[in-house]
């Protein structure tokens, strides 16, 4: 009960704060440019909140649905106004001051994520060093020129001190399907052909579809526990059998058994153990289970115990103030292009529909990055928020993307878009809104109840 508090917690406060960074964009800049602004408002529905400012007696609000925000210009279309407010009047404004005033929303979320990811990265970046450890031998990995032992230094020349900076560039490549550069501590140069990945891979399957292993310390892999009904139960593994191997492959610690079993649902494996001083191999045909859209092999064991990873396997990597400015630059848009790419993929189909996260995805991992730390946490608050950003800027009516997309019509022709055309704009866009909806949240509670 805590956790699921918590993470609602976390889901509202990451909700509310970038609609209102959003919607503060375009509050901003309207009293800039002396448009009367009447209501302020983070979230839909009954008011849980509400006072005036000293200026234009704007209304400030908190209601009670925190999916979204707004902010209620004066206009013409909705009301009366007074011949003296005439010339504060949003529609009155020039195409390029009504324009300012829409892409100001997503262009402060962009500049909130560049904020995020500067602060993230002056307090520092901790994570395991990318030295490989076994590595399958039918891999892209291994068969890219990856070995035990590898530390992998730079992704197609951008640093990569911990595997999370790995993983991150390597998902740009994957996204386009091309090769990837990969640079070693020992001066090697190799390539990571992404290319020859299946189209229906889905982002979150990349770590496994490549085989990059993190190089865990010795240890004996004992079990502690067997499920009754199980596949290792079945086969005769009996708690208290230490792993030695399983098919010739060495296994030195218990993410190694994990690791050659979660990949093979339902196939068979050869597990060597050592019990009572004597080497015994089992055939056991591995189970299977639904982890999101994911099926993941299992065959029912428990650990005795699992030794930390010790200090020695992780770094610190820490910016100055000046020095992490350029990089949280680069951040930002590195990841907006990412974005981009990825929708494009999905709008012409190379890409699965089931990357649409809604919002109870949003808040499983709002919880998530909040308790693992300020820094997953910020990196979270980034990501959402220039997501945010790239979603509004779509050419969708509804969307400041398709309020602006007839600014830029008009600008061209000299004159506003008519008022049918709008109109007809507007339903298409509900209906895409709906449609994109609908998908989101059919895969939030398909992987909820997978």
């Amino acid at each position: 009960m805590d956790n699921i508090f918590f993470t609602l917690l976390a889901f509202i406060f990451t909700i509310a704060l970038l609609v209102a960074i959003h919607e503060f964009g375009h509050f901003w800049v309207a009293r800039k440019l002396d448009v009367k602004v009447l209501r302020f408002s983070i979230g839909f529905g009954k008011p849980l909140l509400r006072f005036n400012g000293k200026k234009d007696n704007t209304e400030f609000v908190i209601a009670s649905i925190p999916l979204g925000g707004y902010v209620k210009m004066l206009d013409e279309r909705e009301g009366e106004v007074a011949k003296e407010e005439y010339h504060r009047e949003f529609n009155q404004k020039s195409v390029y001051s009504r324009f300012a005033i829409v892409f100001a929303g997503p262009f402060v979320n962009f500049l909130f994520a560049v904020f995020a990811f500067w602060l993230m990265f002056i307090i520092g970046i901790q994570g395991v060093i990318p030295i490989m450890g076994q590595l399958d031998h039918q891999s892209l990995a291994w068969e890219s020129g990856l070995r035990n032992g590898d530390q992998i230094i730079s992704v197609n020349g951008k640093e990569t001190p911990t595997f999370t900076s790995v993983y991150e560039e390597l998902l740009g490549g994957f996204i386009a399907r091309k090769s990837v550069d990969l640079q070693l501590s020992d001066q090697r140069r190799l390539v990571l052909h992404l290319e020859k990945i299946e189209k229906d891979v889905e982002p979150s399957q990349l770590k496994e579809v490549i085989g990059l292993s993190v190089k865990f310390p010795l240890e004996k892999v004992i079990i502690g526990e067997v499920n009754a009904d199980s596949p290792a139960f079945s086969a005769g593994i009996q708690a208290g059998d230490q792993v030695l191997a399983i098919d010739e492959q060495q296994i030195d610690h218990w993410r190694d058994l994990v690791r050659s079993i979660i990949n093979k649902p339902d196939k068979k494996i050869n597990i060597k153990v050592l019990r009572n001083e004597k080497v015994i191999i089992f055939s056991v045909i591995i189970g299977h289970f639904k982890q999101g859209s994911k099926t993941i092999g299992r065959i029912g064991v428990r650990p005795k115990s699992v030794t930390p990873l010790p200090e020695s396997m992780f770094t610190q990597h820490q910016y100055g103030i000046f020095s992490a400015i350029p990089k949280s630059i680069e951040k930002t848009w590195d990841l907006s292009i990412l974005t981009i790419t990825m929708l494009g993929k999905i709008i012409i189909g190379e890409a699965s529909i089931k990357n649409i996260s809604g919002p109870i995805t949003i808040a499983e991992v709002a919880g998530q990055s909040a308790q693992m730390g300020w820094e997953s946490f910020l990196r979270f608050l980034a990501i959402v928020s220039l997501s945010l950003g790239v979603i509004n800027l779509l050419p969708i009516p509804m969307l400041d993307g398709g309020h602006l997309l007839f600014y830029l019509i008009e600008m061209i022709k000299g004159s506003p878009v008519s008022e049918m055309m709008q109109e007809f704009g507007v339903k298409i866009g509900v209906m895409l809104l709906a449609m994109l909806m609908s998908v989101a949240l059919y895969n939030d509670f398909m992987r909820l109840l997978g």
